[in-house]
């Protein structure tokens, strides 16, 4: 006589539902096990790649730039290095910026004041872009009186009106924040009004009738589900606010990465336009990144989506 046989029914009942129970829940451990080290295994492919990507391009820019005498008439001119330099020089001048500072200052100060400038635009044009995309998304006869003259408004070209504040509001830093909000402004505010737009009208029809009015809907319902639209927006903007600093600083300046790219040019000098270019994208990279961590905790309840990509 074994023991399942020996048992009371009602104890043999329940050692043979564990048992069904521990069988059942094997095979979803082994998935998400084998999920996990698929992720693992696609995450190391993918900064292989880019690693390799990253050699390529630099290698073949490297070797492009040494061969060939692009002076002399008749020699193999693969890249030009006075027009183009190298990326060997380019880390050079990053270093000498470290090192020994630029013409304008140390080059933490012209961070500093970019940053100042990008984020003073990126934060005024966020709020600006989600109160306006909100408010019209939430009257269509708001929208309908006030969408000729955003669409008016979006097709001037932002260089324009950096021109124009720079004239009236001088060369300090309240212009450039101006030009970076414009350009944030817009793409916030057509994610906004288009998320607001996109939220599902039962769900407001069920919360009016438990009596919620329109400040619940707005702050409980209609911000939280257009939050996704509002944040993809995020991504795009603060590269656009850098962008708009750096305008601002190219129409008048006397520190900032813009005017130090603005000087480098000026003097014929490939590798200081090159060396700043690398640091504003590593700028933005960083903010990237930020963004996304946000991202990931303000929308934190929102399903997994299996077809999702990052860029």
């Amino acid at each position: 006589m074994n023991v399942r046989s020996a048992a009371p029914p009602r104890l043999a009942l329940s050692i043979e539902a564990g048992g069904r129970e521990k069988a059942e829940t094997r095979p979803l451990v082994d998935l998400v096990a084998r999920r996990r080290r698929e992720h693992g295994q696609r995450r190391l492919k993918v900064q292989g790649l880019r690693l390799l990507v990253a050699v390529v391009v630099l290698g073949g820019w490297q070797l492009g730039a040494q061969v060939g005498d692009c002076n002399t008439a008749g020699h193999l001119c693969v890249v030009d290095k006075f027009f183009w330099s190298r990326p060997s020089d380019i880390a050079q001048k990053l270093w000498t910026w470290l090192t020994q500072g630029t013409d304008l200052g140390p080059i933490w100060d012209q961070v500093l004041v970019t940053m100042e400038e990008t984020v003073g635009g990126f934060i005024v044009g966020s709020i600006l872009g989600v109160i306006f995309g909100v408010a019209l998304g939430r009257s269509r006869l708001l929208a309908d009186v006030m969408g000729p003259y955003i669409k008016a408004a979006n097709a001037i070209p932002r260089v324009v009106v950096g021109a124009l504040f720079a004239i009236s509001l001088g060369l300090d830093i309240k212009a450039k924040i101006a030009t970076a909000a414009i350009l944030v402004f817009f793409v916030v505010f057509f994610n906004a009004f288009q998320g607001v737009r996109e939220v599902d009208r039962n769900l407001v029809a069920n919360a009016r009738i438990l009596g919620a009015h329109d400040r619940q809907l707005t702050t409980e319902i209609i911000i939280p589900s257009a939050l996704s639209w509002i944040i993809a927006s995020l991504h795009t903007s603060f590269g656009l606010a850098l962008v708009g600093a750096v305008v601002g600083e190219l129409f008048g300046a006397t520190q900032g990465l813009g005017e130090l790219i603005y000087a480098a040019k000026n003097n014929f000098d490939a590798a200081g336009v090159f060396a700043g270019m690398a640091l504003l994208a590593a700028i933005a990279l960083v903010a990237e990144a930020l963004i996304t961590a946000l991202e990931d905790r303000l929308i934190r309840w929102r399903p997994p989506v299996t077809t999702e990509t990052r860029i």
